[in-house]
């Protein structure tokens, strides 16, 4: 069946990275929608806030003083998912109740001292500290612990409980689900190709043209083929890199504007901040050969048809497996009609 044939009839897309798959139903966009309506806010924040914890010179929960911090500042989260002096223990007596222990450690990255900002809002030169920031983050905490996810979830739609500019880093002494399918993938595909899976897949969609949305001479952002979430995008170095620390000044710079470029694309869709969960993978700390991996980061916005209709992953998806409605090549298309600027 021809590409075009798939935006009217119901298919499966396979995710190399990971071994799933999608159901696509791209019929089901002509239904009427009665569904919930997430209420929208337009509120205009200040510049500063005096209650916000992440303020610049303000006091958190822990009672400690932000420093008068001017570009980006990052802190031990007073309320951590994973502690560095966790017990070592593994329970595996039974083959059906297992736990192991988990250490390490969680950290709150602010963006920026301003309260009113979100990353395309910000700078070209704003946004490269926080790219500084992401690579020193992950070259110091690589050393230790087996993996270091950083992230950001924008917008309370997100769960973000402080609308302050700021993302997380959760690292750990265990690789956790994602990634772990993702290195087996990317390992298989690299024995059997000799190639890099992601580098083998850009060179595709840049011939292909038909799901990048945005591009410039190190970087490329497209909506993946198996996407989940409508507007679901991924963000990708042309050249193969296997991990953040490992991108040259160049890069550093491509990558803040591609970065504001696409990002403001994402505000202009349905006319809102944007709210999406974005973080970086490459690959892991304590991998001696990483040769298979190549450095990405996801974004998955829950947006489904305005900024107040939302896609849920219930039912179905929750019981079989992701489904769609929209195609990777109609989203990708919405989003390059968006202005970048």
């Amino acid at each position: 069946m021809k590409i075009s044939n798939l935006d009217s009839h119901p298919h499966r897309r396979f995710n190399p990275l990971t071994g799933d798959w999608v159901l696509v139903s791209p019929h089901r966009t002509k239904r009427p929608w009665q569904g919930q309506q997430e209420e929208i806010t337009k509120t205009k924040r200040p510049e500063y806030d005096a209650n916000c914890y992440l303020c610049s010179g303000n006091k958190r929960a822990s009672g400690d003083i932000n420093p008068a911090y001017e570009n980006t500042f990052v802190f031990e989260n007073d309320f951590a998912a994973v502690l560095p002096n966790t017990p070592s223990f593994k329970n595996d007596s039974d083959s059906l109740i297992i736990s192991e222990s988990v250490r390490g450690t969680s950290r709150v990255i602010c963006f920026s001292p301003r309260h009113d900002l979100t990353l395309p809002e910000m700078s070209l030169e704003e946004i490269g500290h926080v790219v500084q920031l992401w690579k020193e983050q992950m070259r110091e905490l690589s050393q230790k612990y087996a993996w270091v996810q950083i992230f950001e979830n924008k917008g309370a739609v997100m769960g973000c409980s402080n609308p302050h500019p700021h993302g997380q880093i959760w690292a750990s002494n265990r690789l956790p689900n994602e990634p772990f399918k993702e290195n087996e993938k990317q390992l298989e595909y690299f024995k059997k190709n000799d190639s890099p899976l992601l580098v083998d897949y850009i060179q595709l969609e840049l011939k292909q043209k038909l799901r990048i949305i945005e591009e410039n001479e190190n970087w490329v952002v497209l909506v993946p083929y198996w996407a989940i979430w409508p507007f679901e995008t991924m963000l990708v170095p042309k050249r193969h890199v296997c991990r953040l620390p490992d991108l040259t000044q160049e890069e550093d710079q491509s990558l803040a504007a591609i970065l504001k470029k696409f990002l403001t694309r994402y505000d202009h869709l349905f006319n809102t901040s944007f709210p999406y969960s974005m973080g970086w993978h490459g690959a892991p700390g304590n991998l001696e050969d990483s040769n298979h991996w190549q450095l990405h980061a996801h974004f998955y916005p829950p947006l489904l048809r305005s900024q107040s209709v939302k896609k849920f992953i219930v039912g179905y998806e929750m019981l079989a497996e992701a489904q769609r409605d929209i195609t990777a090549e109609q989203a990708a298309q919405r989003l390059r009609e968006c202005p970048n600027v």
